[in-house]
């Protein structure tokens, strides 16, 4: 598996599961701050760029350094297994005509379990609860609320009823001026492009 592929796919999963996360506590406040549909035309609201955000916070940026890092270190063990497994598949199929019943099926075994523990390898780092997940979420987790914190102090002090992300609203279309992605930066001490 090529660890490019499997770094980026893990990224978008966890932006994709972030900014859901983000969303779905906005839009709950949202939610519980709207009284009817009448005064939905009173209401303040803000968007932000939870990309544009994450790609200018430094930490974010080393943290995605550092999961690829250790992804190509697990590939490359997770390759070298499979490797060792197809090397000794050759190995067999060169040496079938020679071998008994009882060699073929201990080399047979041998390659099995080989295969086995590759697949458990990569399982274990790269599965849906694997080391790779329990990485990036341990790295994110601080990143994640700190943006969260910047958004509803800024929410909170500009009377924002409801802030989305762009990226994940489906929003077609948006006054620029209500964009306070380059303010959460600031909150957090950075600055946009």
């Amino acid at each position: 598996m090529d660890n490019r592929l499997v770094t980026t796919t893990n990224t978008k999963q966890t932006m994709k599961t972030f900014k859901s996360r983000v969303f779905v506590l906005v839009l709950a406040i949202g939610a519980l701050l709207f009284s009817g549909i009448s005064s939905l035309k009173a209401q303040k609201y803000a968007l932000i760029d939870m990309e544009y955000i994450l790609k200018n916070i430094p930490d974010y940026e080393m943290m995605n350094e550092q999961l690829e890092a250790v992804t190509k270190k697990w590939n490359e063990e997770v390759t070298a297994l499979r490797n060792e497994a197809e090397t000794m598949y050759k190995k067999y199929q060169t040496d079938l005509v020679f071998l008994s019943a009882e060699q073929k099926k201990t080399r047979e075994e041998a390659i099995v379990k080989k295969e086995k523990q590759a697949s458990e390898l990569q399982t274990k780092y790269f599965g849906p609860e694997g080391e790779l997940f329990k990485k990036r979420t341990k790295l994110m987790k601080p990143i994640q609320d700190e943006i969260w914190n910047a958004i509803k102090e800024i929410a909170v002090q500009n009377s924002f009823q409801l802030v989305l992300d762009r990226g994940t609203a489906g929003i077609v279309y948006a006054n620029p001026g209500i964009d306070i992605s380059d303010a959460v930066l600031r909150k957090l001490g950075f600055s946009g492009k």
